[in-house]
């Protein structure tokens, strides 16, 4: 069926104004303006009432299972106390009647009791039931008495609190207990409500972060089934395992990597740091592989064709894995990290050394608009000053490490827009990169993470893949030359992006579409 959208404003890497394309199949045919769509007779018209018309999203670093489990359980984000938390616990238990209870996004710097629940203080508000409550960087948890004893062993696991402050292995073990207590019912309607905020975000494909400790692989397969059956977001799996190649496979994942765990984070206090956290002098983390380990999965990586990714927030774990892709270079006699991806990368202590590694930076800028800025969680864990060397989005653009951007949905929500926010107005003005750059990292660069090069604009012979925004005014950018290798226009002025500045409105989503196929109508919805 040919398609011809008219009467919009688009945003393509053309250097001049376009107000209409057509799309034939799964494919963008043609691009141009109003006066010339007399060519296209017999096409089905969709008047775009003046909207702006952008490539849909990618987020490049998705829980989707927990994403949806967030959205349908104990949502405490906003919980501004101990208290508040137990209460909301009891409310849960009697209404449903002893059923687990499942809670995600607590965050206790901002209480005045300063630390989580206890496990007794859980099994008396949920009158001895079953309780997971994860914190919001999903590294650590608060989980009742039940629970600890339905895992054997927990106790000899490394990150145990007799409390139930649960870490690291601990923390793996409990959450996938308290994950097989849900029906697969359960669990594939909590994916599809994770995809269909997607599409609702303007997200057209999400990159799923899978792995045996974080979501199992019947859960990956049953999100691909899904993904590919019902009208949602593309999903790209990567599957998390050391040595996992054949996993990887098996699964239909790009790569055996992406949550590999090198470190932990830095509000559970588990992310490695070389010197120790501001708030806590006993501890700096830890590393949970050797480097060569690193360093052999990238070669097994490579050699099979997959990728490799690597969870490393803190200074000691990008090292790490950068040390393992100079260990990888000298086996593979190339560079080691070329096609493979670290994930997070927040505290990187030499840009150039890591563009140099090859690798892919997957960044969530939303991390910085959560916890940046002199009176955040990332100052009272590091001190001011080392927080400042943080999420330096400009920095390592300017050095040339390529950005692919994302949420770690359920850790921040799925929000493009507001991810483009908080990386042209980050807390420290320094750090931030133009729109137009973080847009493409949150488009393009989302592809060319998964080795998808040409996805991710609107051109003839594109995949028509694209999202319809109410949207203000657009500003006319200069290409950006300072940052972002994705952004390889250098002609003349081209129209922009609508201003996101923190005062203003942010563009709603009216109409998402992957390959020809409508995947969210806001008109359809009510919305």
């Amino acid at each position: 069926m040919r398609t011809l959208y008219r009467n919009g404003r688009i945003y393509t890497s053309a250097a001049r104004e376009a107000t209409a394309f057509a799309v034939d199949g799964g494919t963008v045919t043609w691009l141009g303006q109003d006066d010339g769509i007399g060519q296209h007779a017999g096409a089905a018209v969709v008047d775009l009432g003046g909207a702006f018309v952008t490539p849909a999203f990618v987020d490049a670093h998705v829980h989707t299972t927990a994403t949806g489990l967030a959205l349908g359980g104990l949502d405490l984000r906003h919980a501004g106390s101990l208290g508040e938390v137990l209460d909301a616990v009891e409310r849960v238990s009697r209404s449903g009647r002893g059923r687990p209870i499942l809670g995600s996004g607590w965050d206790e710097n901002s209480w005045p009791e300063r630390r989580p629940p206890t496990a007794a203080e859980l099994d008396r508000a949920a009158y001895g039931g079953s309780v997971y409550l994860s914190r919001v960087d999903v590294h650590s948890a608060a989980v009742s008495s039940v629970l600890i004893a339905s895992v054997p062993g927990l106790a000899a696991m490394a990150g145990y609190r007799a409390d139930g402050w649960l870490r690291r292995d601990a923390h793996d073990a409990a959450r996938t207990a308290a994950h097989a207590a849900l029906t697969p019912g359960q669990l594939r309607e909590a994916q599809r409500a994770a995809l269909r905020s997607a599409a609702a975000a303007g997200i057209g494909c999400v990159h799923e972060m899978a792995g045996p400790s974080i979501s199992g692989a019947d859960d990956l397969l049953g999100l691909l089934d899904l993904s590919r059956d019902e009208p949602l977001p593309e999903v790209i799996a990567y599957w998390g395992e050391l040595f996992g190649v054949e996993t990887a496979r098996e699964l239909g994942a790009v790569g055996a990597g992406g949550d590999l765990f090198c470190d932990g984070s830095l509000g559970s206090h588990t992310a490695a740091l070389h010197d120790a956290y501001a708030d806590r002098p006993d501890t700096t983390g830890m590393l949970r592989f050797d480097t060569d380990e690193l360093a052999e999965h990238i070669v097994r990586c490579t050699q099979a064709g997959l990728q490799a990714g690597f969870h490393a927030i803190g200074d000691a774990a990008v090292d790490q894995v950068l040390d393992a892709v100079d260990v990888a270079t000298g086996r593979l006699g190339r560079v080691g990290g070329a096609g493979h991806r670290i994930e997070h990368a927040e505290m990187v202590r030499d840009p150039r050394r890591l563009a140099a590694s090859g690798l892919l930076a997957s960044m969530q800028p939303a991390f910085d608009a959560a916890w940046g800025g002199p009176a955040g969680m990332y100052a009272e864990r590091l001190g001011p000053a080392r927080a400042l060397h943080l999420n330096r989005f400009a920095e390592l653009a300017a050095a040339g490490v390529p950005l692919a951007f994302g949420s770690d949905a359920p850790v921040t929500p799925l929000g493009p827009w507001a991810a483009l926010r908080a990386a042209a107005y980050p807390s420290d003005a320094d750090a931030a990169i133009s729109p137009r750059s973080a847009f493409a990292a949150h488009t393009r660069g989302g592809w060319r993470a998964a080795r998808r090069d040409g996805e991710g604009v609107l051109a003839p012979g594109s995949p028509a893949t694209f999202a319809v925004w109410r949207a203000g005014e657009l500003a006319v950018d200069a290409p950006d030359e300072r940052v972002s290798r994705w952004s390889t226009d250098r002609r003349a002025a081209i129209p922009g992006l609508p201003d996101v500045a923190p005062v203003v409105d942010l563009p709603t989503c009216l109409l998402t579409v992957v390959r020809g196929r409508t995947i969210y109508d806001a008109a359809a919805t009510g919305a």
